[in-house]
């Protein structure tokens, strides 16, 4: 697994910005096909996260979806470690879903976080292998840095967990 953070420039709000790029890659014994059809639900979500997040629906939103669609717009509630509220409502927006390419990208938003840009993506490594990546685009003005080291543990904290789906099989 590797996991790197980069400084970049983004803009917000009209503005010129220092943002973090967190670039999460790791090698995944399972096949692609597999792997992409889990990486399309929540409930690969709610797996991978457990143990750093859980997240909650509101009441008046009903249910999280099965799968996520492309171009709709999921809320929810974050509470790090199952525990302490965080950011308030969290509001994620499917930009793209590419059955073709095997990439997820969404734009996502809080009350602290205001840009996080997530990039999902997978290639076949071998018959039963992928090279998976999670990309962060991550700003949240003076707490941009520490929210990034908060998303590195994270993203490799998930990665982890995938590999305890590829051992049940």
């Amino acid at each position: 697994m590797t996991a790197t953070i980069d400084k970049v420039k983004i803009m917000f709000e009209g503005s010129e910005v220092i943002a973090h790029k967190l670039t999460v890659a790791s090698e995944i014994h399972i096949d692609i096909d597999t792997a992409w059809e889990k990486v399309k639900t929540y409930s690969l979500l709610e797996f991978i996260s457990k143990g750093k997040v859980k997240f909650k629906r509101q009441a008046t939103e009903g249910r999280f979806p099965e799968l996520w669609k492309e171009k709709e717009t999921v809320k929810m509630r974050m509470l790090i470690f199952g525990l302490l509220p965080f950011g308030g409502l969290h509001i994620i927006y499917f930009d793209k879903i590419d059955d073709e390419s095997k990439t997820m990208q969404t734009s996502e938003h809080d009350n602290i976080v205001k840009v996080w840009k997530h990039n999902i993506s997978m290639h076949r490594a071998s018959n039963h292998t992928i090279d998976y990546t999670d990309e962060v685009i991550i700003y949240s003005g003076a707490l941009t840095g520490i929210i990034s080291w908060w998303a590195k543990s994270f993203y490799k904290h998930r990665q982890k967990r995938w590999q305890l789906i590829t051992d049940k099989k």
